[in-house]
């Protein structure tokens, strides 16, 4: 490395490569699984091939990596990412939009997510405006240039949609699905016409037969109800949130709105982590009320680094965290709402530790769920069948009488000056 340049610290993640999976694929051996079997997982063809007992599969067959001391878990993915205000809290001015940015942040924000173990990620991604079409290409740019690391896609999100703004907003709206868009996204909370605002992006949506995402705050029941109402049986899907007013609601009429959510099939992604410039607030959604009324729920990360959350992790996991820690759901429950809800958001098939789903897993210290969510420093991301990144930490202590007594696990034993 040249003189001066700084090396990166030792929590950092760095992905390998890109490239394809080894041709005789690869031996995850001696991980622990949820349900406390610790097992060997050989993965082929972007799948898992194989699960076994530890030291029960062929050894000698493709690359092999320890998983000793590691919990392995469905991959989790992130619903509600924002690819084009990523990491401009720092700025100190308006944020740019020109394509050579956008496609820079949109890149290290997937990569950073990448290295908290998200391997699919849905972008929201302003159309129309002063950013015209060119925030949605540098984003879809962003995307080609991690395939084989990560799945990217993007959402369009109009500004207006009704009354003569509105025109310019569709044919942007139309252009931005024929470009590469995969999802149709909006604000009808800062239309005009709420109600006429959802009806065009609903019509788009099944002109295209693309899934709808959309941000609410959720604080109006009755647009609520006008939009379950209209969302009813359409498909491929229509997803709001964060949909953090629903909690400000009046028990029963927060119940009510839930109930019609549930029937309609609409799934809603919370933001435990904090808002995002299309919300309102940072309150979160009222996950138990939404789940006990059999909502679909979602947990995504919302703002990383910018104006509406400076500190963003965009971390799914500090997402589960938050969920169990602080809205009542248990490990299980949370996780999945990072993990299977998600990539059931995304469209995405499902995955489990089995033969034969794919190989999207997430590998993290630990042996339980609980403390995986609760100190989940070192994790090992697999896409495709492979290895696509590494966060390793290291903790260490001075030497300390107590702790040689005691025989308090120490993951390192060196000198510290």
């Amino acid at each position: 490395m040249p003189p001066g340049k700084p090396q990166p610290p030792p929590s950092s993640s760095a992905p390998e490569p890109a490239g394809p999976s080894a041709p005789d694929g690869l031996l995850l051996c001696g991980a622990r699984l949820t349900d406390g079997r610790t097992v060997d997982v050989r993965l082929s063809d972007g799948r898992i091939e194989a699960v076994g007992t530890a030291g029960s599969l062929d050894t000698t067959r493709g690359a092999r990596v320890d998983l000793t001391g590691y919990l392995l878990l469905p991959a989790p993915a992130e619903p509600h990412a924002h690819a084009d205000t990523a990491l401009t809290a720092d700025g100190g001015g308006p944020v740019s939009y020109e394509a050579e940015d956008v496609q820079r942040r949109a890149t290290e924000a997937a990569l950073l997510q990448l290295g908290h173990g998200a391997t699919a990620l849905r972008a929201h991604v302003r159309v129309g405006d002063v950013q015209g079409l060119g925030a949605l290409t540098a984003a879809l740019r962003a995307g080609r240039a991690l395939r084989g690391l990560a799945e990217l896609t993007a959402v369009a999100v109009p500004r207006v949609l009704t009354g003569a703004a509105g025109a310019d907003g569709l044919a942007m709206l139309r252009d931005a699905l024929k470009m590469g868009a995969g999802v149709v996204g909006g604000c009808p909370d800062v239309d005009p016409d709420p109600t006429g605002y959802v009806e065009a992006v609903l019509e788009v949506a099944s002109e295209h037969g693309c899934p709808v995402d959309l941000h609410t705050d959720g604080a109006d029941p009755a647009r609520l109800a006008r939009i379950a109402a209209m969302a009813g049986g359409l498909r491929p899907g229509v997803t709001l949130g964060p949909c953090g007013g629903l909690a400000r609601l009046p028990a029963e009429a927060a119940a009510r709105a839930a109930d019609q959510l549930a029937a309609a099939g609409v799934t809603v992604v919370c933001l435990p982590q904090g808002g995002c410039g299309g919300a309102e607030g940072p309150w979160p959604a009222p996950v138990r009320l939404l789940r006990a009324a059999g909502v679909r729920v979602a947990a995504g990360s919302g703002a990383l680094r910018d104006v509406s959350n400076p500190v963003g992790r965009g971390d799914p996991l500090e997402a589960a965290y938050l969920l169990a820690s602080c809205h009542g759901l248990r490990p299980e429950e949370a996780y999945d709402a990072v993990s299977a809800s998600a990539r059931a958001v995304l469209g995405l098939p499902e995955v489990r530790v089995e033969a034969g789903f794919p190989a999207e897993l997430l590998a993290v210290r630990g042996d339980r769920l609980a403390g995986a969510l609760s100190l989940s420093y070192s994790r090992i991301v697999v896409h495709q069948g492979r290895v696509v990144a590494r966060t390793s930490a290291v903790r260490e202590f001075c030497d300390s009488a107590a702790a040689v007594e005691l025989g308090l696990p120490r993951q390192g034993r060196g000198e510290l000056s």
